[in-house]
Parts: C-alpha cells; structure tokens; sequence
C-alpha cells in the first residue's frame, strides 16, 4: 500500500540515483504489489537484485515495497519496471513516468514475530508495529507466513489478541454513525449457502435500526456474501457512498474490501487461508476489528458447529464464544454468540447466483423457499432486534417473521439494493448436470468441504451463476436414479472437471445408509 513517508535519498550502492520508466503489465497479481525488471536491467546487475527480491519504489511523494520478479524474455525495454495492477494502484502515476527503485530498509518489527516464535507475548506497541508495517507493504509473503504461523494454534492468549484487534483497527478507517446503537451481525464460517445477511439486514433495517453491513468476498469458499449480494447490486462502495444508503435506508450490504477499513486482515487472510492456519485468537481479532471498524456497538456472531464446518465441537464453539466475548468487552463492543447447526448447507444452492435465488425466495415469501435459510436467518434478526431494543427478549423472531410475512423485509432489501446503485437479476449458468443416486439409502451425513469443493470446481465464486443445487438435505429417502444435486457451469470444461470429482467422490459428499 503506498503512503505518504520521508522522501529518501535517491541512490543505489554505487551513489547514483536508480531511474526507470513505469510500465503498467495488466497483471492480477490480487493484494501484492509486484514489480517487473529485466535481468540485464543496469539496477539489477548494480544492485544484485535478484528474483523474489523486495524493492522499495518511489513516485514522487508515494512508495510502496514490491515483490521483484525478473523478465528474461524482450517484454520490456531495459530502462522500464514493469508494475503488477496492485502496484499500478498504490502508485498512481502514467505509462512512462519514471520511479526509483532502492534496498528496502530492514523491517524492524519483525524482530518482535521472532520474538514470538520463542516465547515472548506480543504487546500492544508490538502489534501496532507489526500492523502498521503489514499495511504499509513492508512484510513480504513469507514473513507474514512466519507471523501467522508464530500466532496460530493456541498461541495468542486474550491479551495478544485484543493488542492485535486493537492494531488492526488503529491502521485502518473507522466509521462513526453519532448515534446508538449501531448493530450488526456475523458468521463465523465454514457452512455452505449460509446467505442469512441478505435477510437479516433488511429486516433489522426496516425495523430502524442502523445496520451497515461490510461483508467478505470468498478466498476458499463457493460464495461470500460480497459476491452473492453482487448478484443483485453493486457492493464495490466507497464510505461516503455507503453513509448515503445508511442514512436513507438504515442499512447496506457492501464489499468492506472496498473501504479499507480493517486492511491488514485483508493482507493477512491472503496469506492466511492457503497455509490452512485458522486459530481462534487470529479469528477474534478479524471479526472484531471489522465490527469495530464499520462503527457497530453491538454484534451477534453466528458459530456454525458440525463435522465437516470450520468449528468441529460445541466445546471449541463455546471457547471462541468465551473469547470474542471477552475481547470485544475490553475493545467496548457488546457482543452474543449463538451456536448453530453446522451439519449440513443452510439453503439449495451454493454459489453465488443460486444463493441469490435462495434469498430471493425467502424475501419474496415464495412457498418453495429453503425452510432452513428462512428459519436460520427469522432467528438471527429475532435476536439482532432484541440487543437493539426493538423487540422484548423473546419476542425478537415472531417480529421479525411479521416484517417479513408482510412484505417490508422485501421492500426494504429492493430500497437498499436501488440505493447502492440499482437491482440485478442474478445471472443463469448454460450448462448444467444433474447427479442421480447409484442406489437407494437414507442421506445420514453431508461433507460441507467436499460439496464445497464440487461448487468451486464449477467455477464458482469467479463465475457468479456457477455452483450447485443440493437436492436431498439430512434424512431425505432416496430412490435409485433421484436427482441428489445439479452441477452449474459457465463453460463445459469447468462442468467436466466438477463432475468428474462429484462422482468420484460421491460415496463421501452424501453419506447414504442402506
């Protein structure tokens, strides 16, 4: 991320100011910034660069530190840097303007994750400069891998959770809304077609409460809320656009990606979720400091638990619980868990457009609506209600079925979806296959990662109408050639390689007794 810093002096080992053309190479290469050299390049050769070298890059008053990687092919000339769309971002700047390039300076903070690595707790003036420099560019990938693998496990104590928490929050934007309270509502993860958001906030926003959701996009998963809520309207909103919806309709649902407001869990989830490196202290301080970031005073946090969900037992549900619990009082936000059943997909579909559908169905109160989805989220709202004072305690969720009965839960959501930019209609897959059973059996287990992983296979989170639709929930009867689920793909490749593994794997996805 470019920032505004002390300019350095502009020279090299040999005393000479290093100058290149910037070039823009249209490459994603997502959050991290990644500069292009040619190896007979004059700053590598007198540098000693070498590939996956960090280098520090200027333009003007803004500088960010890239990752380098070395051309060997006459894809630019020897006087360019090639610059990755991440670092064409944080730049600013036009085709052929020019940039220094230097040695970074040594990262000072990460002294304290080695710290970390052999005992010693992390403190608060610690992660403040650990995130500060996360956020400003200075970690590179496999620093930032030793940090989450420093803290992972159990190795973050209450303590070191709350600095970090805290540090997240401190290097980011923070939104106030000068009134209370401001509510919102959370999932822990793990839980295929979870698409309750989409239902909660019109209802609790139609009741007057302030709810500004900022919700994720998928990294490992089929669909996140960001990308199923895209479906049907833009959530790529800045602050002052978000203020807008709020004030006009109590509530959003938007892309808190696009805000900046807890950036360093940004950086961190990209290194974080490939590594498999999930702990609960990492957890907390994720969640807690987007909440806090977005202005909320009070939060409800779904815990999903089942075999195959990210939180396996309802002793580990009850822990996180304790923590989250605990941290968000030291932070100031009043936060409720609720544990729920995590055993199988919440809703038919799984992806982002067949989510949509799943919603839709909901708020428009269409008979055929997924009763689960519907109760889950009449639940979640009911009890959102209730921590912001507009419903008695157990009274929140026969309110919340009444706003949606009526049709103002629809109305609401049509209103947010206009105010952010105006509604769309999901968008259809072009080929599909539906899987039948082999044999007869009564489905006794579903894997959430396996149907999960079918779903990506299809293309989704990045093909928005691919995924699938899950037929046969817990204990449904099945008869030998029954439609057990239907394959979406945008093209016939991605359909092959997500049936090829559907079916091979069958026996393991939906576990039926015979």
């Amino acid at each position: 991320m470019a920032h505004h810093a002390p300019h350095p002096q502009h020279a090299g080992r040999n005393g000479k100011a290093h100058t290149l053309r910037m070039r823009r190479m249209g490459i994603d290469t997502y959050l991290e910034p990644v500069i292009y050299m040619r190896a007979d390049c004059h700053i590598c050769r007198s540098e000693g660069f070498e590939a996956l070298s960090r280098v520090e890059v200027w333009r003007d008053h803004k500088h960010i530190v890239a990752t380098l990687n070395v051309v060997r092919a006459p894809l630019l000339d020897q006087d360019e840097a090639g610059l990755s769309e991440a670092a064409w971002r944080a730049l600013g700047g036009t085709n052929g303007e020019h940039i220094k390039v230097f040695h970074p300076a040594p990262v000072q903070s990460f002294s304290h994750v080695r710290a970390k690595m052999f005992g010693h707790p992390i403190t608060m003036a610690w992660a403040d400069e650990i995130m500060r420099d996360i956020v400003d560019g200075h970690y590179s990938d496999i620093e930032m891998a030793a940090f989450i693998a420093a803290c992972a496990g159990n190795r973050m104590d209450i303590e070191e959770t709350t600095a970090f928490a805290q540090a997240m929050i401190n290097v980011g934007k923070r939104l106030h809304w000068g009134s209370q309270p401001v509510v919102d509502k959370h999932c822990v993860g793990g839980l295929p077609g979870n698409r309750t958001t989409l239902i909660v906030v019109p209802i609790v926003a139609a009741c007057g409460l302030t709810i500004p959701k900022t919700s994720s996009r998928a990294i490992t998963s089929p669909a996140g809320s960001a990308d199923t809520m895209e479906t049907l309207a833009p959530v790529d909103l800045d602050i002052p656009h978000i203020r807008r919806v709020v004030e006009r309709e109590h509530g959003c649902i938007a892309w808190g990606g696009a805000v900046n407001l807890s950036p360093a869990d940004d950086i961190l989830i990209r290194v974080e979720r490939p590594l498999g490196l999930d702990s609960d202290g990492q957890m907390v301080a994720s969640v807690l400091s987007k909440k806090i970031a977005a202005g909320s005073t009070d939060a409800l946090i779904d815990i999903p638990v089942g075999p195959s969900a990210k939180v396996r037992s309802r002793e580990a549900a009850q822990e996180l619980s304790a923590r989250l619990i605990t941290v968000g009082h030291s932070l100031g936000i009043h936060l409720e868990t609720v544990i729920t059943d995590g055993s199988q997909p919440v809703g038919r579909g799984i992806g982002p457009a067949l989510e949509a559908m799943d919603v839709l169905a909901v708020l428009q109160n269409a008979p055929d609506a997924p009763e689960n989805l519907r109760e889950r989220a009449l639940m979640l709202a009911g009890r959102v209600l209730e921590m912001g004072g507009k419903a008695e305690t157990g009274k929140g969720m026969e309110r919340a079925r009444t706003v949606l009965t009526s049709g103002m839960a629809w109305s609401k959501f049509q209103a947010i979806c206009e105010a952010q930019g105006g509604m769309r209609v999901p968008p259809k897959a072009t080929h599909t296959h539906v899987m039948v059973a082999r044999h007869h059996g009564k489905v006794a287990e579903i894997d959430n990662r396996r149907l999960a992983r079918v779903a990506k296979l299809a293309g989704a989170p990045k093909a928005h109408a691919a995924g699938l639709v899950l037929h046969v929930p817990l204990d449904t009867v099945v008869e030998v050639g029954q439609p057990l689920l239907t394959i979406h793909a945008e093209s016939p490749g991605e359909l092959a390689y997500a049936r090829t593994y559907a079916e091979a794997q069958e026996d393991m996805i939906l576990l039926l007794e015979r």
